[in-house]
C-alpha cells in the first residue's frame, strides 16, 4: 500500500528519515500542533484513551504516555481516574507544551526504538498514540514497551496499517507465540485524520503482558 501524501509539517515529519529530523520538525511544530490536528479531526489520543480504560483498571499506577508529544492524552488520563502518569517524547518543543498541562508527574526526552532507562514491569500500563507511523517508529520499539509493563498490564498502541502489513503484525503474532503478550483486542482500520486528505488508515491494538 502506497502512502499518502501531506503537505505542510505533517508532510515534512511522515518524510523525516533519521530521529534527529524528526525531533528537530516536532521541535518547530508544537506551538501549533495542537490547534492543526483538531483541525484534522485528530483520532487516535481519544481511541487510545477508550482502549486504555476498557482494559486497566481505574487508579493503576503509574501509566506511561509513549510518545507524548504536547500532551494530548495525558491531560485526559488524568481526567478519567489515572493518577500518576509519565510521557516521553523525543522533542524538547513538545515536552514544553506538555509540561505546561501540569498533567505529568514525570517527563523524559527519549525515543522509542532502543533501550528504555525503566526497570523491568515498572508500568502498570502504557499508551502510545500515533507513534508507530510512517517516519517514526516501527516494530523495533515494541520490545522494550514489553519489557518495562508489568505482567498482567495492558500496552495500547496505534499502528498505521503501512506499518502493521510490513512486519508488524508478524512481530506481535511471534511475541504471542512466546507468551510475552496476548492480544486482547484489535480494532477495524481507521482513518486517524479525517480532515486530511491522503491519510492511511490505522488499527489499534491491546496488548496483556503475560
Amino acid at each position: 500500500m502506497a502512502d499518502g501524501h501531506h503537505e505542510g509539517a505533517l508532510g515534512q515529519v511522515y518524510g523525516a528519515k533519521a530521529p534527529a529530523e524528526v525531533a528537530a520538525l516536532y521541535d518547530r511544530w508544537a506551538d501549533t500542533y495542537d490547534a492543526e490536528m483538531a483541525a484534522a479531526g485528530y483520532r487516535h489520543p481519544s481511541i487510545a484513551l477508550a482502549l486504555l480504560a476498557r482494559h486497566l483498571p481505574r487508579g493503576a499506577t503509574p501509566v506511561l504516555d509513549a510518545g507524548c508529544g504536547t500532551g494530548l492524552v495525558g491531560e485526559w488520563l488524568g481526567i478519567v481516574g489515572y493518577p500518576e502518569i509519565e510521557g516521553l517524547d523525543l522533542s524538547t518543543g513538545m515536552l514544553e507544551r506538555a509540561k505546561a498541562k501540569g498533567a505529568y508527574a514525570r517527563l523524559h526526552n527519549l525515543a522509542l526504538g532502543g533501550p528504555l532507562p525503566f526497570a523491568d514491569g515498572h508500568f502498570a500500563g502504557i499508551v502510545s498514540a500515533g507513534v508507530f507511523t510512517t517516519g517514526h517508529v516501527g516494530a523495533e520499539g515494541l520490545d522494550e514497551l514489553i519489557r518495562i509493563c508489568r505482567p498482567g498490564g495492558a500496552i495500547v498502541l496505534t499502528v498505521k496499517n503501512t506499518l502493521w502489513e510490513g512486519g508488524f503484525a508478524a512481530r506481535i503474532a511471534e511475541l504471542e507465540a512466546q507468551s510475552l503478550v496476548k492480544r486482547v483486542e484489535e480494532t477495524e482500520p481507521y482513518v486517524s485524520m479525517p480532515g486530511e486528505v491522503g491519510t492511511i488508515p490505522s488499527r489499534a491494538v491491546v496488548l496483556r503482558r503475560s
